[in-house]
């Protein structure tokens, strides 16, 4: 059980990283395009991460 949510959690961690890795290569102009800001992009992150 522990150990299970151990890698849960690193999962989400991977996850939450390769959001914010893609979304920072988007340009402004795209990133306006999704409706986002680049302050937006951890919040976005985290949301997709959980």
């Amino acid at each position: 059980m522990f150990l299970s949510m151990i890698a849960a959690k690193i999962r989400a961690y991977l996850r939450y990283r390769e959001t914010v890795r893609e979304l920072s290569r988007l340009t402004d102009r795209e990133l306006d395009d999704l409706g986002l800001s680049r302050s937006d992009i951890q919040y976005v992150a985290r949301t997709h991460a959980a």
